[in-house]
């Protein structure tokens, strides 16, 4: 009863949304449709050559990888059997002011996942509170691990996720692991797929070079329907450009959900200092440390020390989210304000280290990081100055460009196997509009940083000059920047 309730709820979305785009088109001169039309040209979106052209390289690629590349390497990996093992697996989780519910079940999943691997595996514990301790001591004791699974707990100050991770590697590093051994490093809110090691573990053998790789993520949200669509919209998008990366075995961030690294990666003190001490030198906002964007740190130390970096399609993890506001508009501005400022801090410093060490087509896409937040917004204030000094027929016919576009790529979403929504179209516009607005905002302020679900900021305890002279030059360059940008397309207009 609940399924066909479900799947009437979305057949009347979908209903409604062709609808919406039925009418505007009814709403519209006959000369659109007319190829001989001048109008045809802006329906056509020229002015998105180069963001449909990347959407359409990110696509190919990732069905490739998906469907060809990825089962032929599984099938090599297979053949390796046993010779592929790892000599010991540290299964490293990071907790701090997580629900007790959640974090049960992370934890439950983790223990479970050390019984079933099969493998020497050792179970890292790095807390802030006693009360998590008590509560892992509780599961470990209900699900009764065999001898070949060790529990160690690493206790440390609420002062961030970087000491966490820097003192939970320490820690690993004190068991002295051998060149064969692996990390899993897992976020307090991720819950493992059954037989996840398994599936990950082996790849380390057949790429001698990789130092570390993700996995494809789900989700559950604590939240409103809207906020639950935007996160597996967001998770849909992950995973085709995941698999468009890997096919060059450049993942462009070891996500800090779950990721598994060499131990003799996460045990190199070089990479520790990368990950606890990371920051920028900044020629306008001076130097500051990396507060949030973990998982950009350890990519970019891994591609720093000459290591390549994978994706697992078929390995998987769910995590738990609980949007840090009610309000859609409020929680998603939050989490667009740190996902995208991890982005920009770490996308300069990136492309220093050269075609050559990147490649190409890595270099492309963090130069369109850039590009995209200026690209996105192109069509959208094309059109509102268009409609100003012409006709607002031209921001109809924009609107139906973007209702008809945006439902073409939900359903080539379905090609990664997640699910999609009637949302989705009206989503995925929201995050182009809104995040290209958050981009803009950010590239300016990148000293601004924030965690989501814990009350801690960057502290920089500037002189008073200094703190005057940032606010007042990260507004002046945003303020000019908007400017000329629209001034520009108005001229074209």
């Amino acid at each position: 009863m609940h399924r066909l309730k479900h799947d009437l709820l979305l057949a009347a979305g979908w209903l409604f949304y062709l609808s919406l785009l039925m009418a505007i088109a009814l709403m519209l001169p006959k000369t659109i449709f007319d190829p001989e039309s001048k109008y045809f040209i802006l329906l056509l979106g020229v002015v998105g050559i180069w963001r449909y052209t990347m959407g359409a390289t990110h696509f190919v690629r990732g069905m490739l990888f998906l469907y060809v590349v990825y089962p032929c390497l599984r099938r090599k990996v297979r053949k390796l059997g046993t010779a592929a093992d790892p000599s010991h697996v540290f299964l490293m989780v990071t907790s701090f002011r997580i629900e007790a519910l959640t974090t049960a079940q992370v934890y439950s999943s983790v223990i479970r996942e050390a019984i079933a691997c099969g493998y020497p595996t050792t179970v890292v514990c790095s807390l802030v509170e006693m009360a998590d301790e008590l509560l892992v001591k509780s599961l470990w004791a209900r699900l009764n691990p065999p001898d070949r699974v060790k529990l160690d707990f690493v206790r440390i100050a609420g002062t961030g996720k970087r000491d966490g991770l820097a003192y939970g590697f320490r820690a690993i590093s004190r068991h002295l692991p051998d060149e064969n051994a692996v990390v899993a490093v897992i976020d307090g809110d991720t819950v493992l797929e059954e037989g996840l090691v398994r599936k990950t573990v082996p790849w380390f053998k057949l790429f001698d070079n990789v130092g570390g790789l993700t996995t494809n993520e789900f989700c559950v949200v604590r939240g409103s329907y809207i906020m639950s669509e935007w996160h597996k919209l967001r998770f849909a998008q992950r995973h085709l450009n995941m698999c468009s990366m890997a096919l060059s075995k450049r993942v462009l961030t070891m996500t800090g959900r779950m990721s598994m690294f060499r131990a003799s990666v996460v045990t190199n003190p070089e990479f520790i200092a990368d990950v606890e001490n990371d920051s920028l030198h900044h020629w306008r906002l001076g130097h500051f440390k990396f507060l949030t964007g973990d998982d950009k740190s350890s990519w970019f130390s891994l591609m720093r020390l000459g290591y390549d970096t994978f994706y697992v399609p078929d390995a998987a993890v769910s995590t738990v989210e609980h949007p840090p506001e009610k309000s859609f508009i409020k929680a998603s501005r939050k989490l667009m304000f740190r996902w995208y400022g991890n982005n920009l801090r770490q996308n300069s410093r990136a492309m220093a280290l050269g075609v050559r060490r990147l490649g190409l087509f890595t270099s492309v896409v963090l130069v369109d990081q850039r590009v995209s937040m200026w690209a996105c917004l192109l069509g959208l204030t094309l059109a509102i100055i268009a409609s100003i000094k012409f006709s607002p027929v031209y921001f109809l016919v924009y609107l139906l460009w973007v209702g008809i576009t945006r439902l073409i790529l939900t359903f080539l979403l379905l090609c990664s196997g997640h699910t999609i929504g009637p949302a989705y179209p009206v989503l995925l516009y929201y995050n182009q509009v809104a995040g290209a607005i958050m981009k803009i905002y950010v590239f300016f302020r990148l000293d601004k940083q924030a965690w989501t679900r814990q009350p801690i900021v960057l502290k920089r305890d500037l002189a008073s000059f200094q703190q005057w002279f940032n606010t007042w030059s990260s507004r002046t360059m945003t303020f000019s920047a908007v400017s000329i940008f629209v001034a520009v397309l108005t001229l074209v207009v």
